[in-house]
């Protein structure tokens, strides 16, 4: 469709569903700051807006993103926030809104087959498999399986499920999460409480490291932490990229999973015991597993290039206008799947057009509060796309290219937000990582609220939404996150699935109190000279520290 036309579809669906709030945006924009208090009616309707058919789904690279994108832009700037990309993009006059995210779009054939030995399994069904090679074909023939246990190279631990094994050019299966987590003994690794080495991305990473052609990943609920429909959900149909130099050559070939009754039928046909392996590489001289036979698959991709958006909007401190604190949530979704049925529309209602609401939301009411007495620090608004697909537009972001990573003060990230009613605690995700915890402690009690430690540790959320991508980059961050907290059938009913709708009954009661304490931590630090530290020694604290010495 002509940009023209889309932007047409755009302000048509604007005028005809949402002119209410839009009017209201501007008239709140001049009140009086001293009574500015979270406007519920306006983050209900932009969640509404943001979560609706018209938009796609929100998927990257489609009409949808299109839509979000210049929605957001207009609400930023009806808020007299200005666009925080000195250089526009493209021919846009709301381009200094944007930053440019250069990505590939990977459409990898459902119609494979993985076979190993005298065994055939469907994609989708049994396993999923894709790349992020800039390569149309990639072929698994007759590559020899090895079970590598958690497949974890990890000297801090005196771990090393690689050690005497080479295996350059196979297949490797591994177990996720990590044997902490399987002993819930806190003496190895950190216990209940998933490392990053538990992390599918991890086992990704060092399999390639190692020179593995394929990982199969295996899929059981409780370690990973979300069902099988998850997993597929998020590894079939259309998966983004960025593209380096080399096309990601240096990335793992075959990215994959394998459903757990897959995972016991392929040991047995080799003469192994899939559970009794499983209970072996729980210790630290467990020694990787040769299976009898090989990997056969036919990995088709169907590849373009684009360039999909990053969101960025500012309030310029007073005093340090180049230090900046941020507040970010990723604008997008699945977009639109085409089915037998016909096309289906996930359209993330609460994952994550409540947390994009929150952002506006935040810049309305801090925006309020700059024009009564300026902040002394910038305050930086970002809505990332991608996260969905791997961090990609937050992994763009923190390469300084717009802001370098030494003049990020630090980041409050939401991903998912309580739209039910109120709560007496927080949720912390991690636990004496950095000096941010301090903030939200004290932000916390001055809601006379309490702070209650991620009562499921064992999912490693800490390593699974866009601050990660500033965390490696040593930028300290909170996360706020309530996908399920507070509805037990979010999870199983909802999360990644067409079920996350907009609903009307919400009383939105979470998000009020969350919104407020964002508020108030950005707030503080908007006005303080601290630079919060992390705490324990890890690449984090490494990266921080090499960063501001610069």
């Amino acid at each position: 469709m002509p940009r023209s036309s889309l932007r047409h579809q755009f302000f048509n669906y604007i005028n005809g569903c949402a002119f209410a709030a839009l009017s209201m945006f501007n008239l709140m924009a001049f009140a009086d700051p001293k009574n500015q208090t979270v406007d519920l009616s306006s983050v209900a309707q932009n969640i509404k807006i943001l979560a609706s058919d018209a938009f796609e789904g929100r998927g990257p690279l489609t009409q949808g993103e299109q839509l979000t994108i210049e929605y957001l832009a207009q609400q930023y700037k009806k808020l007299g926030l200005k666009g925080a990309n000195p250089n526009s993009v493209g021919s846009s006059p709301l381009g200094q809104y944007f930053q440019a995210v250069p990505i590939a779009q990977i459409i990898p054939d459902q119609n494979m087959k993985l076979v190993i030995g005298d065994l055939s399994f469907t994609s989708g069904k049994d396993f999923t498999a894709r790349t992020e090679h800039i390569n149309n074909q990639i072929t698994l023939n007759d590559s020899s399986l090895v079970f590598v246990g958690y497949g974890i190279n990890a000297p801090e631990y005196q771990w090393n499920d690689y050690a005497d094994i080479d295996v350059i050019g196979k297949t490797v299966i591994v177990l996720v999460n990590d044997p902490g987590f399987a002993t819930q003994n806190p003496e190895i690794f950190t216990g209940n409480a998933m490392t990053y080495y538990g992390r599918w991305t991890y086992k990704y990473e060092e399999a390639a490291r190692q020179g593995a052609k394929a990982v199969l990943v295996v899929h059981e609920t409780a370690p990973a932490a979300y069902p099988w429909s998850v997993v597929e959900s998020s590894n079939t149909g259309s998966k983004y990229t960025l593209v380096d130099s080399q096309q990601n050559t240096s990335k793992l070939p075959i990215m994959g999973w394998l459903k757990l009754a897959a995972t016991e039928q392929i040991f047995k046909q080799s003469g192994l015991n899939y559970q009794e392996l499983k209970q072996r590489a729980l210790q630290a001289d467990f020694k990787p597993v040769r299976l009898k036979q090989s990997a056969n698959l036919t990995l088709k991709n169907i590849i373009s290039h684009a360039i999909s958006h990053n969101v960025i909007a500012k309030i310029e401190g007073n005093t340090y206008p180049n230090e900046y604190v941020l507040a970010g949530a990723h604008w997008d979704h699945f977009g639109t799947k085409k089915t037998s049925k016909g096309s289906i529309v996930y359209n993330g209602a609460v994952d994550n057009a409540s947390g994009t609401a929150g952002t506006l939301e935040m810049a309305r009411i801090l925006m309020a509060k700059h024009k009564i007495k300026p902040f002394e620090r910038s305050i930086l608004f970002i809505n990332f796309t991608a996260e969905e697909t791997g961090l990609i537009g937050s992994e763009q972001f923190s390469k300084g290219d717009i802001i370098p990573t030494k003049n990020m003060v630090a980041l409050v990230n939401i991903d998912g937000m309580n739209v039910l009613d109120k709560v007496d605690y927080i949720l912390q995700y991690g636990d004496g990582l950095s000096e941010m915890e301090g903030y939200l402690a004290r932000a916390t009690l001055a809601q006379q609220r309490r702070v209650k430690l991620d009562p499921r540790p064992q999912n490693g959320l800490f390593f699974r939404s866009d601050h990660f991508s500033l965390a490696k980059q040593g930028v300290p961050s909170l996360l706020f996150m309530s996908l399920g907290d507070t509805d037990p059938e979010y999870i199983a009913n909802k999360y990644h699935k067409a079920e996350d709708d907009f609903s009307p009954t919400w009383s939105l009661g979470g998000v009020e109190q969350d919104i407020e304490l964002m508020v108030d931590i950005i707030q503080t630090l908007t006005n303080s000279r601290d630079w919060p530290k992390w705490k324990m020694d890890s690449d984090f604290k490494t990266s921080r520290e090499a960063d501001l010495s610069k």
